[in-house]
């Protein structure tokens, strides 16, 4: 009997062993297990317009878990701002110089190898949904629906492999459906996964859901201190010593305005349509005998119901302008023309952090977060009444820098702020270094993974560059290229003009003193012209390309 007990014993222990065996092999192949992607991206979303890094204007909970949660970069920015060249430099980890796409005009160069398609080769399951920008074949994807160019707010057309198809609804709702729908009935549980998941809003012309249209269009928003910036950029008077002395080293610049800034066609007074932008009907324009470009009915997609509501919001709003137009300054409509922005383009936002917590739950419920690193980010900045403006295209800071949050539990410690300079030009190489997958050599960007571990000795990055091609075209940018590093900007307007701004990026964060022809920076002048030059041949762009670029525009 003694012995029978003596070999019950014996079992029991060789049965825990064996257990505890078969569960240190199992945490250790989920270790190692290769991490899913969730690669959320948003178009036009202005750093601002995230709680986590500006609670002034709305409350992001959803888009803010991931900072919580994860990291949240301070210095992320852009090499080109535009939406379908910062794609296709996401999807390529190469400047736009280099994969061919410099602007929204130019086709995307298809023998350019993606990260998805390295992804794909690797056996990840892959999958798009939303908005692309560019083409309608997407290469590296297992499944896609993606929205013709810009896409529709309401009621929108998909493009598939199997051919177009158009869902009815509001189009971040559908784009979450339609991603959740994968998740849950199409993704391979023995594959990782690469998810793509890009939203149209909060592009122009920034048409919220009825959900959200009903409560922003009565809340009103604070001014930013630059909303009426004049675009004066060199303070030096003509007649100060300063100024003198400074005439000695440098050409006198031709005015004190920056020309870039001040002929630029984003202005909210100027340019900001009406009717497509400020919601109000054509035929109320026309009877205030207000001349502006009609370009067309923002709502025409919506059926009578999603019009019949939309209606009872924006009739009253369209009749109390009609009967205060004729009372209002120049001041009075700049600030009904940026309330009115606001309204509509923040709403458009509280759709997207809905449906972003919609995801992340659903990974938080099926046990999915633990093994899947989260990105969300912009395509690039967006200007939110700063400098009196709209739109991006400059390098100037909130047109610049981008939104980027990253989720990573175990990898990443929850709650951190990274001040490492780091831009889109990086993701597809972090991608593939997660995944284990060997990144060309023809990329050129960064792995972000040191910084998401921890490991910022390993980050030798002092400065990031920028350059913007599409010029003359919508918004009148001008061309330009420069670089930033923490301390310093740097802007070279090239083209039709010839116009160099440094900025201090520490005791000017506004960027409203151009510091390249003061004496008192002469010294930091020269080391980033030096650096901008040696920035330039490190990623293999130049003049003689700049002319080559220019001759292709022209010849178009």
């Amino acid at each position: 009997m003694a012995n029978y007990r003596v070999f019950l014993c014996s079992l029991g222990l060789a049965a825990t062993l064996f257990s505890c065996k078969n569960e240190e092999k199992k945490k250790e192949t989920e270790e190692n297990k290769r991490p899913n992607i969730v690669f959320m991206m948003s178009d036009d979303h202005a750093y601002q317009a995230i709680s986590a890094y500006n609670d002034k204007l709305i409350n992001t909970p959803n888009i803010d878990r991931l900072a919580k949660e994860g990291m949240l970069f301070n210095n992320a920015s852009v090499t080109n701002s535009i939406c379908a060249p910062s794609r296709a430099v996401i999807l390529t980890g190469k400047h736009s110089h280099m994969n061919g796409k410099i602007d929204n005009l130019s086709k995307f160069d298809t023998t350019n190898v993606t990260f998805p398609q390295l992804l794909q080769d690797a056996g990840y399951q892959t999958a798009m949904f939303g908005k692309l920008h560019f083409g309608n074949n997407p290469k590296g994807f297992d499944e896609f629906k993606i929205l013709p160019g810009q896409g529709s707010y309401y009621n929108p057309k998909f493009m598939t492999k199997d051919g177009d198809t158009v869902i009815d609804g509001y189009v971040t709702d559908i784009i979450t459906d339609l991603t959740l729908n994968w998740l849950e009935k199409k993704r391979d549980p023995e594959k990782p996964f690469l998810l793509m998941y890009l939203h149209k809003a909060p592009h122009r012309a920034w048409l919220p859901a009825e959900r959200h249209y009903k409560e922003f269009t009565k809340k009103e928003f604070p001014l930013p201190e630059t909303l009426f910036d004049d675009y004066t950029r060199i303070h030096l008077k003509a007649n100060s010593p300063e100024f003198t002395s400074q005439k000695k080293n440098l050409e006198q610049p031709k005015n004190r305005k920056s020309t870039a800034a001040k002929t630029a066609e984003m202005n909210i007074l100027t340019h900001m349509i009406l009717t497509n932008d400020n919601k109000l009907t054509d035929s109320v324009v026309k009877k205030l005998g207000i001349k502006e470009p009609y370009l067309g009915d923002p709502t025409s997609r919506m059926n009578e119901e999603q019009k019949a509501a939309w209606d009872k919001v924006y009739s009253p709003i369209n009749k109390e302008f009609a009967e205060n137009y004729h009372e209002m300054d120049d001041r009075d409509l700049m600030k009904w023309k940026y309330q009115r922005y606001m309204q509509d383009y923040l709403g458009t936002i509280a759709a997207v952090d809905e449906n972003v917590g919609r995801v992340l739950d659903y990974l938080d419920d099926n046990n999915l977060s633990d093994n899947t690193i989260v990105v969300y980010t912009s395509d690039q900045g967006f200007y939110l009444g700063e400098h009196g403006w709209f739109d991006k295209r400059f390098m100037y800071e909130e047109s610049f820098k981008t939104p980027l949050l990253i989720r990573w539990p175990n990898k990443i410690k929850a709650g951190i702020t990274e001040e490492e300079m780091v831009q889109n030009l990086d993701f597809a190489q972090t991608f593939l270094d997660v995944a284990g997958v060997e990144a060309p050599d023809e990329m050129q960007g960064k792995s972000l993974v040191p910084l998401l571990k921890g490991e910022q000795k390993a980050w030798d990055r002092d400065a990031v560059y920028y350059h913007y091609y599409e010029y003359p075209a919508e918004h009148a940018v001008k061309r330009h290229y420069g670089i930033a590093t923490k301390e310093y900007k740097i802007i070279h307007f090239y083209y039709d003009i010839d116009e160099w701004e440094l900025y201090d990026r520490k005791n000017d964060p506004q960027e409203l003193h151009n510091i390249f022809y003061d004496p008192d920076y002469s010294e930091v002048r020269e080391e980033m012209v030096q650096k901008l030059k040696e920035v330039r041949k490190k990623y293999k762009d130049s003049e003689k390309l700049d002319k080559q670029f220019i001759k292709v525009y022209e010849d178009k």
